[in-house]
């Protein structure tokens, strides 16, 4: 379902549906492009079948739909992917996996075609990952550094921030949690317009945390 306003966010309109086979975006948030584009990071998640990813695309501001396949021949299963800008109209999403990495795809005409699904070097235990392209260029990661357990809610216990400037090579930069047993889970971040960097998740299936990071300072 979708509602808009017209006057920042004062008011909203009655929900609308979104037309048929448009799932809208999947756990994360949609990406504005700087030429009015509107990507929707979405996935289907088949109980008997592979997962896959795919974008929905407009370039009216909602008013129609593309849906944008992602690498269907992959053999990985990914759900709940992320959209990263860069310049020269590249793009990247981030994915959770069922194989132990992250999993990503890059885009280099704006989102329009995809090319394969490749693992990245950062862990993933069958769980819930975001991402957001900062106003400096940069890309921060929310994820948990651990690999697949038993069941699926294991390696949860670790939440990290990491931070990348080319998408290829990560660096941790912020420790959120370090639990052993418990489930730090489901991140949500974004950057707001002073700078500061907000994140969410799951505690321990108990309550909502929110986490403020403050912009870096910039060196003399």
């Amino acid at each position: 379902m979708v509602k808009t306003s017209a006057d920042a966010g004062k008011t909203w309109s009655a929900p609308q549906a979104l037309p048929d086979k448009v799932l809208g975006p999947i756990k994360n948030k949609p990406v504005q492009l700087a030429n009015g584009t509107i990507l929707l990071p979405s996935s289907t998640e088949e109980q008997s079948g592979p997962w896959k990813v795919h974008l929905e695309k407009s370039t009216d501001l909602g008013k129609t739909w593309q849906i944008i396949p992602v690498d269907e021949a992959s053999a990985l299963d990914v759900i709940q992917p992320s959209v990263l800008v860069y310049p020269h109209n590249r793009l990247q999403l981030l994915c959770r996996s069922k194989q132990g990495n992250v999993v990503q795809a890059w885009s280099t005409d704006g989102g329009t075609s995809w090319g394969a699904l490749s693992k990245t070097s950062l862990l993933n235990p069958n769980s819930g990952t975001d991402a957001v392209t900062l106003q400096d260029g940069s890309q921060l990661l929310v994820y948990n550094p651990d690999v697949p357990g038993k069941d699926w809610f294991n390696g949860r216990s670790k939440l990290r921030v990491a931070r990348s400037v080319d998408g290829y090579t990560w660096q941790d930069v912020a420790v959120l949690e370090d639990g052993t047993r418990e489930e730090y889970s489901y991140p949500a971040i974004i950057q707001a317009r002073d700078g500061r960097v907000h994140i969410t998740y799951t505690y321990d299936r108990k309550n909502i945390k929110h986490v403020v990071l403050a912009a870096a300072k910039k060196q003399p």
